[in-house]
C-alpha cells in the first residue's frame, strides 16, 4: 500500500520511509510509526512520519496496519 494517504497510515504500522538525506538515492528505511507528521489528507511524496527509532521521513510503502 502507498503511502501518500494520511488515512492509511497508523500508529504502530510496519513503514518504509524515505529520509531527508537519502532522497537522492530513495534507499528505504523500515520501522514503526510513532507519530504521524503531516496534518493534510494527501501528499504526493508521501506521509511525513516519525519512526519509534526517533528518523522522520515520508511513507513509501506499508506493511501491515
Amino acid at each position: 500500500m502507498e503511502g501518500n494517504k494520511r488515512a492509511n497510515i497508523k500508529i504502530g504500522a510496519d513503514v518504509s520511509i524515505v529520509l531527508k538525506q537519502d532522497q537522492r538515492t530513495g534507499e528505504l528505511t523500515q520501522g514503526q510509526v510513532s507519530k504521524i507528521l503531516t496534518n493534510s489528507a494527501n501528499h504526493p511524496h508521501g506521509i511525513k512520519v516519525r519512526l519509534d527509532t526517533g528518523e522522520v521521513g515520508r511513507v513509501k510503502t506499508i506493511h501491515s496496519q
